[in-house]
């Protein structure tokens, strides 16, 4: 029975983050993906005009996981500095279960790749800080300068995800943000 283009499509994207999984990872040439899927690079460029689109593909699938769950958070819990810890923690949580979406997040997959790549992620962050000063700003948020301190949570977090990454996975981003957690709040 013949897969339907968007399973195959699917398909090739769980393929290129695990791929990116790999702790001694190397740069992806759409020929060793071909190789992993078993199938040829033409095959590949049936379903994605080109690599980047492939790119574009799990940056959707990141955006889309991270701002359904920061919304769910947002209608779920009504205090606001409770909402922006749950939040960054969402983001690790994310990020520990999907290792591959990491090096797309820190841009490491996308050195050498189109640029709207980056701008693209650099664009997904910038959301997630201005969801945290949303956050900060409504009741039960400290008041105090909220885009310092959303500003503060969003290079902690990347920070984090920079350190996961360069760990090969080791050094798990939620277990430091349960240990560190106080240290952010003010």
């Amino acid at each position: 029975m013949p897969r339907a283009k968007g399973e195959r499509r699917l398909e090739i994207l769980k393929a290129l983050a695990g791929m990116l999984e790999q702790p001694k990872w190397e740069r992806i040439t759409t020929a060793a993906l071909a190789g992993k899927l078993e199938v040829s690079e033409a095959a590949l460029y049936r379903h994605f005009a080109s690599k980047a689109q492939m790119y574009e593909g799990l940056i959707e699938f990141i955006e889309n996981s991270v701002f359904t769950l920061a919304n769910r958070i947002a209608q779920d819990e009504p205090d606001g500095a409770k909402q922006a810890d749950k939040m960054v923690e969402m983001l690790l949580a994310f990020a520990e279960k999907n290792p591959g979406m990491v090096r797309v997040m820190t841009g490491e997959a996308l050195v050498g790749e189109h640029e709207r790549l980056q701008a693209r992620m650099n664009q997904f962050f910038e959301r997630f800080e201005a969801s945290l000063k949303q956050a900060l700003r409504a009741p039960g948020g400290d008041g105090g300068d909220v885009s310092a301190q959303a500003g503060a949570l969003m290079r902690y977090a990347i920070g984090c995800l920079h350190q996961y990454a360069k760990s090969g996975f080791a050094k798990k981003p939620v277990e430091s943000y349960a240990a560190q957690r106080r240290f952010l709040s003010t």
